[in-house]
């Protein structure tokens, strides 16, 4: 009995770790809603943005602290329905849909909600356990990037949030993306053991980093249109370009949905 009595704080605190994270990831998808509520959109776009390290960071710890679980795989998926699909709605809402019918507007915006939703359902019931070298659809996190990203660019290259018919078009096809078959191409593994392929794609992460650095708004727009456009087009033309059999080795971890 005695023997057995440490351990139990200690595993305890162990597995509340990674959940740490996700508790800053929910808290800062609720900092942004309060931030576009008090008119203050691009400071709530960026703190969004912010979410994404602790969203990625929960997810590393669980798995190299072996602390995977159901649990911490349901939490996760409410803390990203907060940041991820609850942000970009209410931030299209605030932003873009000034003019149109109340129930049009709110039909319009309800969309990176219900759709980001529907996937992390989907993500979570999913049976296939098997790593991949793809998202298939685009994840809530990418689709969030865009929205506000499309935001940025636009305030910092022209003052403004950009032209609201442009901007309800692209809400309507990232929320499609969300829930598509389309192969979605993962970002490389942080480490230098895998490969060639993706040693050069976080040698290109690597530069996109300190670029969004330098030009912050500017970059994240353009970078994001490039990489959905170019997954989509590969998918198109080659739906086996990331068949498992040939690369499902090289990517033994899986991102954070």
């Amino acid at each position: 009995m005695n023997g057995f009595k440490p351990n139990r704080p200690k595993r305890l605190k162990r597995s509340f770790i990674p959940n740490v994270a996700t508790v800053f990831n929910m808290f800062l998808g609720f900092l942004s809603i309060t931030l576009i509520l008090n008119g203050e959109p691009i400071k709530a776009g960026w703190v969004m943005i912010l979410g994404i390290l602790f969203d990625v960071l929960d997810g590393k710890l669980a798995r190299s602290m072996g602390l995977t679980s159901r649990f911490g795989t349901e939490f996760d998926s409410l803390a990203d329905t907060i940041t991820f699909c609850a942000v970009p709605s209410v931030l299209v809402y605030y932003t873009y849909v000034e003019g149109l019918p109340k129930l049009l507007g709110a039909a319009i915006s309800f969309m990176p909600l219900l759709f980001g939703t529907i996937r992390l359902a989907k993500f979570n019931v999913a049976t296939d356990d098997g790593p991949k070298p793809y998202f298939i659809g685009l994840t809530t996190p990418l689709g969030a990037i865009t929205i506000v990203s499309f935001m940025l660019f636009n305030f910092e290259m022209y003052g403004d949030m950009g032209d609201p018919r442009l901007a309800l078009v692209l809400v309507a096809l990232v929320s499609f993306l969300e829930i598509s078959p389309v192969r979605i191409t993962k970002f490389p593994l942080l480490s230098l053991k895998q490969g060639r392929s993706n040693n050069l794609r976080l040698i290109g992460l690597g530069l996109v980093l300190v670029g969004l650095l330098f030009y912050q708004g500017l970059i994240l727009f353009p970078l994001m249109a490039i990489y959905i456009s170019w997954s989509i087009i590969q998918w198109m033309l080659d739906h086996d370009r990331l068949s498992d059999d040939t690369q499902i080795k090289s990517q033994s971890e899986n991102s954070n949905d």
